[in-house]
């Protein structure tokens, strides 16, 4: 049996747990803009780092501080700052071709960590698997939210927006998979107590 880890466990004291919580949801909305600029370029839905940085934020932070981390992400890029892929910002982005992606975030950041945290995934499946699996779900979430808007806004097809919106990531997509919850069973194997 594994137990689940989050970064607070690991790196907070308990008389300081609020301030280290709220630098941790920082800090991944930070890594999320940051990974929106590493961008392959693909039509319409360019590939980036951001679903990397959104799914270790719910494994490492567990479902409520991992959808904080995403939302603030968003009330970022919402605002105007230059956050989404491209250095692209405005309320507007969210409601273009790509931007049930985005708003998809915060969601898959909380079914992933509520998948790790708060089931009993984690006591019949190998940490890594756990969170392979827990972190597909959040892809799901990612992917059905974001095909859909990407349909009704530019494509008017749902073949055509399943082969641009989905299909062709999958490739990239798996390897981050496989990257975030690689990184996710090493930490809880270092700090499991």
């Amino acid at each position: 049996m594994h137990t689940t880890i989050t970064l607070d466990q690991v790196f907070t004291l308990p008389e300081k747990k609020s301030l280290s919580t709220g630098i941790w949801i920082g800090s991944f909305a930070l890594l999320t803009a940051l990974g929106a600029q590493i961008i392959v370029p693909t039509i319409p839905v360019p590939f980036t780092l951001q679903t990397f940085f959104v799914l270790l934020s719910g494994a490492l932070l567990g479902p409520r501080k991992g959808a904080a981390a995403q939302m603030s992400y968003l009330a970022m890029g919402a605002s105007g700052l230059p956050v989404f892929a491209g250095f692209a910002g405005g309320f507007p982005y969210l409601l273009g071709p790509t931007g049930g992606y985005l708003i998809a975030f915060p969601f898959a950041a909380w079914v992933t960590g509520m998948l790790l945290h708060e089931t009993s995934l984690m006591r019949w499946l190998p940490r890594y698997v756990a969170a392979l699996t827990a972190m597909i779900a959040g892809m799901v979430v990612i992917f059905a939210m974001g095909v859909t808007q990407l349909n009704f806004i530019l494509l008017h097809d749902w073949t055509t927006s399943i082969a641009a919106g989905f299909v062709s990531l999958q490739i990239w997509d798996a390897v981050k998979l496989a990257a975030a919850a690689g990184i996710y069973a090493e930490i809880g194997r270092r700090f499991a107590k």
